[in-house]
């Protein structure tokens, strides 16, 4: 048995936050219908295409395990077929502009109505405030959440990361709260809305940064920063370059063949506990006997001096040799890893956790799979639907006949 088998989803999104949701809960078992419109679909079907006349992988990425109907609202009979779908799901999810579910004429009052047990599951920019109609995309939402002005180079631009912690990260948080809204109806017997605002989703993945910004105006620099103790400190979280936000000195350096490999580097983190390992590998066994060095209070004014002799080491060795070289004595210390090599790498293929998806029209492509594993809630990763794939299907499980079908179909509600 899957973990969400028996809930029903009616999927009113497109693009990529609420897709990301609403995969999720497909891949958990849920019987997930995408709805999209007649002859047009999800506008990321066509969106970056490497394939003419195929399905983009934007599209087919962020869809599958799902079943896809075609639907105008707009039409008498679509509206029909809506409410029903309405009466019969569990969750619907949405992330339209503000206020175009309730131009439908289906506000969250009336959703209630036609079935009180309904959770509406909706992804917004913004909360309430000065901004809540204003539309949001992934950069935008990393610029108002707080994650660009503390990312990027030190006394440099602010830059937005390549992780997509607005879209994807928001269609996180918002599976979660449908998860719980759904335990909570067991109890109540009542639907409820749920909404995740990106700007939210983003500042709760910045929360340290919201941490040292309190910090910093209570307790003055903040010391495991690269301006300390030589730079200065304004009055907000300043940038930080690789810096690691945990508290301990951690810095990405080059790795041999960096002139040629644009990701031949690794990020090693000088843990003060496994700080006498590092230096003894480095050939730095002074630093340990060394007032100037054998402290960590007595290295913060010489952290650049610190991590440019580990890289004079580092880059006698590949990534990989120094990742094998400093985990077995317990240094932190990760590779960077391309796209490339993630997408290559058998482990990753052998957990699920990057996929092999067979397509009728685009052929094999790879994509990520579920990120969650759960030992009795196993998950296989279908292809997404072709347009409008199984329309005839659900409407037949709706209750509607086939000249009912047909009437639809020829008024282009379906």
């Amino acid at each position: 048995m899957k973990a969400l088998e028996g809930v029903k989803v009616l999927d009113m999104t497109h693009v990529q936050s609420g897709p990301t949701c609403t995969q999720l809960l497909a891949w958990l078992g849920a019987d997930v219908i995408k709805v999209e419109r007649p002859g047009a679909g999800d506008a990321t079907r066509g969106q970056l295409r490497d394939k003419p006349g195929v399905d983009s992988l934007y599209f087919t990425m962020l869809n599958h395990n799902k079943r896809g109907i075609t639907l105008d609202t707009k039409k008498d009979k679509g509206k029909e077929i809506f409410t029903k779908l309405i009466e019969e799901c569990d969750v619907m999810v949405e992330n339209f502009a503000p206020g175009v579910i309730d131009r439908w004429g289906f506000p969250w009052e009336t959703i209630q109505k036609i079935n009180p047990r309904m959770i509406y599951a909706s992804v917004k920019g913004f909360g309430p405030g000065p901004y809540e109609d204003c539309k949001v995309y992934e950069n935008v939402a990393q610029c108002t959440g707080g994650a660009a002005s503390t990312t990027g180079e030190i006394d440099r631009v602010p830059l937005v990361t390549g992780a997509q912690i607005g879209d994807s990260g928001t269609g996180l948080h918002l599976a979660l709260g449908i998860v719980a809204a759904l335990y909570q109806r067991n109890m109540t017997g009542r639907g409820q809305r749920v909404t995740c605002a990106m700007q939210d989703g983003v500042l709760n993945l910045c929360r340290v940064k919201l941490r040292d910004q309190q910090r910093l105006e209570t307790a003055g620099p903040l010391t495991e920063y690269p301006q300390y103790p030589n730079g200065k400190f304004g009055k907000a979280v300043p940038r930080a370059g690789n810096a690691s936000g945990g508290g301990q000195p951690g810095w990405i350096i080059k790795c041999k063949g960096w002139e040629t490999d644009p990701d031949s580097y690794v990020y090693v983190i000088a843990q003060a506990a496994a700080f006498p390992e590092l230096a003894k590998a480095i050939g730095h066994e002074d630093w340990l006997t060394d007032p100037k060095w054998s402290t960590p209070a007595a290295r913060l004014d010489k952290l650049d001096k610190m991590f440019a002799e580990i890289e004079k080491w580092t880059m006698t060795k590949t990534k990989f040799e120094v990742m094998n070289i400093l985990n077995a004595v317990d240094v932190p210390v990760g590779p960077i890893l391309s796209m490339k090599e993630i997408a290559e790498e058998p482990s990753l293929r052998a957990t699920g956790t990057v996929v092999e998806v067979d397509h009728p029209t685009r052929g094999k492509y790879l994509s990520v799979g579920m990120p969650i594993k759960m030992s009795d809630c196993s998950v296989e990763v279908t292809r997404s639907p072709l347009l409008g794939e199984h329309t005839d299907e659900i409407l037949r499980e709706l209750g509607f006949g086939d000249n009912e079908i047909t009437a639809a179909r020829e008024e282009q509600a379906i």
